[in-house]
């Protein structure tokens, strides 16, 4: 605690009045930062640590090739923050809303997107997704369709670079 030095001594001016010797203390300082301490400690050890979200994508190695089918691919192309553009095979590539457009926030790929995704694997189990998307694109739109994908359990699909000719191919889409 703190000690409190209070001597009884007086001294006395010039004129002969006396005046009471000022009273001098001392605080101890040791209890609030033991306390403090105290406290740090325990709401370090007793937090939750969130861990780091993480998505685990097996990249194969460089001079890996597998030849599929191409009515085996299913390309998704993202060429901005609005239209998906699917197309399987050589077929002409389809305009599909990449959100619904009555979500504003943009939480959730589209219902016309997801049925889609869906049918088509249903239908061909040997079906690969290849996703493309451009540089106009956000990232989030990325990350949305490869955990649509995860939540689909499709595991069957891979990245791929967008190039002039799927902007060619964006220009056919119906």
């Amino acid at each position: 605690m703190g000690i409190v030095d209070s001597p009884n001594g007086r001294r006395s001016n010039k004129k002969g009045r006396k005046h009471s010797k000022r009273i001098g203390f001392h605080l101890d300082m040791t209890p609030m930062v033991d306390v403090a301490f105290l406290l740090l400690t325990f709401f370090m050890l007793t937090t939750t640590f969130s861990k780091a979200n993480t998505m685990e994508i097996n990249i194969p190695p460089d001079k890996a090739e597998v030849k599929v089918v191409e009515s085996n691919v299913m390309t998704l192309r993202i060429a901005d923050n609005v239209m998906a553009y699917c197309s399987l095979g050589d077929e002409a590539p389809r305009r599909i809303p990449l959100y619904d457009p009555l979500d504003t926030h943009q939480l959730a790929l589209s219902g016309e997107l997801r049925q889609l995704l869906r049918q088509q694997t249903a239908a061909n189990t040997k079906l690969v997704i290849v996703v493309k998307i451009s540089e106009k694109a956000k990232y989030k739109h990325l990350v949305d369709i490869i955990d649509e994908l995860n939540l689909m359990k499709i595991d069957r699909f891979s990245l791929d670079d967008y190039t002039e000719q799927d902007a060619v191919e964006i220009q056919r889409a119906i």
